[in-house]
């Protein structure tokens, strides 16, 4: 989640996590958990003797579980800022009470164990949704695949760690089992998606193109090799998308309709077997190694998330936008928006695009002095209300508190509970209308009234 300050002196909060968020457009109220890096960020300069120093070596999670990273270490290699985080599960200082090895190393003495996570409460105007995503756990729903059972059986985005020159492997492609360079390579697309049976029913988008990049690099980088990717369709809805898939099938990567019912060890190989469509045979291929292309799902939390500010979701857990044409970018919250693959599976350009297009939506309402808001909102007849706050459990923008009022009853002042509706957060849903029992909450222009009245119009 990033947030839009308004505070002059936010610019940038890493290593953080949003607790809490109240209040509405324009007067967020935000409660965030600045977690200790047990390292000082105004005194680190990021040269690296830590971790270099460091004796403990843990797998990395960033690798995909390929290689293996220090106890204090950066996140990856391209973050912002180049201040490291001290793993208090692995480091012997926290486990074990000795070490200090980082500490005493450190040219800076920025090392700092006792540091403790930080309780920040900020204000601010506009939220930008961008959770992004997380592969599909297919282990169990797809074991006739092997994974975790056979090394050489990885998903798309290991394979892209070891293709990566920052990976565990310089960026050669070696086979995590024995780290010989392999010879050939299948591919297998729509690992969970498009699966009624045991997966997701959408497309994940990007499999398409990022298994045709992954067939280029194997036949540019392994002389003599042989890549074979097994489809369901080839989808490529994007500029020069198409002429990229073609220009890897002239290269030679073969490509066979079909799904994949098995994949078994046979010596230091794997046997792929499946069908080809096309000819209606059965086919069997021996391979050095396997990548799948899983599909994308929402990241974890999202559900929690999703509550915290608001917004609806789709029934595969993706955060849903005001309109999938005219708004896509909005959402039904005033003041939050979408960006990237939070919304549903999204490729780089389309990510970039989207997150330009909630950039400017958030300039744009910070541009105006006032904002225009539907005013078709709830309202509240307080002299019926019984303060029951059926009205209150039940909207799900939070737009409804109770608020104590005073009225004279037969010469007495006497306080009572009524609702009270925010109009900024109000998105006329009628939630609450329905859950009234005394009929006290009505949509402005859509009183019980003014309907009897437009039926009896159209009657007569």
């Amino acid at each position: 989640m990033v947030a839009a300050a308004q505070h002059p002196n936010i610019k940038l909060m890493t290593y953080a996590e949003v607790e809490n968020v109240g209040g509405y457009v324009g007067n967020f109220e935000v409660t965030i958990r600045k977690k200790a890096r047990k390292v000082k960020e105004e005194l680190c300069t990021g040269c690296g003797t830590c971790w270099e120093k460091c004796p403990t070596k843990v797998t990395s999670e960033f690798d995909q579980g390929l290689g293996k990273r220090k106890a204090i270490y950066i996140p990856f290699p391209q973050a912002v800022p180049a201040i490291p985080i001290i793993d208090q599960k692995n480091c012997r200082q926290f486990t074990k009470g000795k070490c200090g090895i980082c500490q005493k190393f450190c040219p800076r003495g920025a090392v700092d164990y006792e540091q403790q996570d930080e309780i920040i409460q900020e204000r601010f105007g506009a939220i930008i949704m961008a959770t992004g995503f997380e592969l599909f756990d297919w282990e169990q729903a797809y074991g006739e695949y092997g994974y975790g059972k056979y090394p050489d059986v990885i998903t798309g985005l290991q394979f892209e760690r070891l293709n990566n020159a920052s990976g565990p492997t310089g960026g050669k492609i070696v086979r995590p089992s024995d780290g010989k360079e392999p010879k050939t390579v299948v591919f297998i697309k729509c690992v969970g998606s498009r699966d009624d049976a045991k997966g997701k029913t959408y497309c994940s988008r990007a499999c398409c193109m990022y298994t045709a990049k992954h067939a280029h690099q194997v036949l540019e980088k392994i002389p003599d090799s042989q890549a074979i990717v097994f489809y369901m369709d080839v989808r490529t809805p994007g500029k020069a998308y198409e002429e990229f898939y073609a220009r890897t099938v002239h290269e030679g990567a073969v490509y066979v309709r079909g799904r994949v019912s098995r994949i078994y060890q046979q010596g230091d190989q794997l046997v792929v077997k499946g069908e080809d469509t096309l000819i209606g045979k059965q086919v069997e291929v021996v391979a050095d190694m396997v990548v799948l292309a899983t599909a994308m799902v929402p990241s974890s939390g999202y559900d929690d998330v999703a509550k915290m500010v608001s917004i609806s979701m789709d029934k595969d857990g993706w955060f849903q936008e005001a309109h999938p044409k005219l708004r896509p970018v909005e959402t039904f919250t005033a003041g939050v928006f979408l960006a990237g693959a939070c919304q549903g599976p999204k490729d780089i350009p389309d990510t970039v695009s989207q997150a330009s297009g909630a950039a400017v939506k958030v300039a744009a309402l910070f541009s105006r002095e006032q904002m225009a808001t539907d005013p078709q909102t709830s309202q509240v007849n307080e002299a019926s209300c019984s303060g029951c706050g059926m009205c209150v459990a039940v909207c799900p923008y939070k737009a409804i508190d109770l608020k104590t009022i005073t009225e004279r009853v037969h010469g007495k002042m006497l306080e009572r509970q009524v609702a009270s509706v925010n109009s900024g957060l109000c998105q006329g849903c009628g939630s609450c209308t329905v859950a009234c029992r005394s009929g006290s909450i009505n949509l402005k222009g859509f009183t019980n009234e003014q309907i009897l009245a437009e039926v009896d119009a159209v009657c007569l």
